[in-house]
């Protein structure tokens, strides 16, 4: 691990934005603009080239004082303020399709923060599961979409998801894991992580189930990370870690070939959580536990990655 956040902080002298990756970030509604702006600043403090935010189109100019540095895309909504089904089609377009036609304008792809639900974010959430063919991280209500549309097809056990064209990384913190699998609720921590273990076997994906403990699996592996505090139990704290997972995918795809042969999306999904936490760990000592916001893990997040 050691090496491999090396590798990702050593940038090559001639790179250039484009060296380090592209993430878009698709979320936001109505009253949850603030979600979806963490995600895109954890994910430029992250060391992304180029962050892109779409958002329903009202809130963009929220979003938009939130930071000067991502770029915003305007989407089509719904009289609530929702993205609509009807920008499915052009996001798809500018990032590829299922067969992996790629338009290289996009590496990584963030789906769920402050998305919001409705029927229409049901089919468009799960058809970017199925379609994109970048590696993608999906959170928050943007898994809450998945365990309903698992639901809706019969996939009453919880445990298989729709099919996908590219790399999955999932965060669920432990309500949104028993949506997706029911069982869990009833379930003691062991059992969740057995549980998080055959979600991520079944479906091959990476699972990472938020809490004391984070505990991030591939369904080969299974890893408990030992970074974080309960300070990191507020609002905004897994839009945060969404960013960094994307950011970091990005430069590790963008760069595969030349600097990271040696290594795997888990280990980068591990480096992610480890790096969230101890951003968490560095606030928590200086503000103390009960104080730290969501925007001071972005905050230390450079001088986590420096120590």
């Amino acid at each position: 691990m050691d090496n491999l956040l090396r590798a990702l902080t050593t940038r090559p002298r001639d790179g250039h934005k484009g060296t380090f990756g592209t993430v878009l970030v698709i979320g936001g509604s109505w009253g949850m603009s603030g979600a979806v702006a963490l995600s895109g600043m954890s994910a430029l403090r992250s060391g992304a080239g180029l962050v892109k935010v779409a958002v329903p189109e009202r809130i963009l100019p929220i979003v938009a004082s939130a930071g000067l540095e991502y770029t915003l895309l305007p989407q089509p909504e719904d009289e609530d303020g929702k993205i609509a089904l009807s920008a499915l089609e052009p996001i798809l377009n500018m990032v590829g399709n299922s067969l992996g036609k790629m338009s290289g304008n996009v590496t990584t792809v963030a789906v769920g923060p402050g998305l919001g639900q409705s029927d229409e974010l049901d089919e468009f959430v799960t058809a970017l599961w199925e379609n994109l063919p970048t590696p993608a991280v999906f959170d928050a209500d943007a898994l809450n979409a998945l365990a309903r549309y698992t639901m809706k097809n019969g996939r009453k056990n919880g445990k298989k998801l729709p099919p996908h064209a590219g790399e999955r990384v999932i965060t669920p913190h432990p309500g949104e894991f028993s949506r997706l699998v029911p069982a869990a609720c009833t379930l003691d921590l062991d059992a969740q992580r057995f549980a998080a273990f055959e979600l991520a076997r079944e479906n091959e994906i990476i699972v990472v189930l938020k809490g004391a403990g984070t505990q991030i699996t591939d369904g080969n592996s299974i890893f408990r990370n030992t970074t974080g505090n309960p300070g990191m139990a507020t609002g905004g704290s897994g839009d945060v870690l969404t960013g960094i997972i994307a950011a970091l995918c990005a430069q590790f795809f963008q760069r595969a070939e030349k600097d990271f042969k040696n290594w795997e999306l888990f280990d980068v999904v591990r480096l992610a959580v480890f790096l969230h936490g101890k951003a968490g760990d560095l606030a928590a000592e200086e503000l103390g536990e009960c104080s730290v916001i969501a925007s001071d893990l972005i905050r230390f997040l450079p001088k986590a990655m420096k120590e």
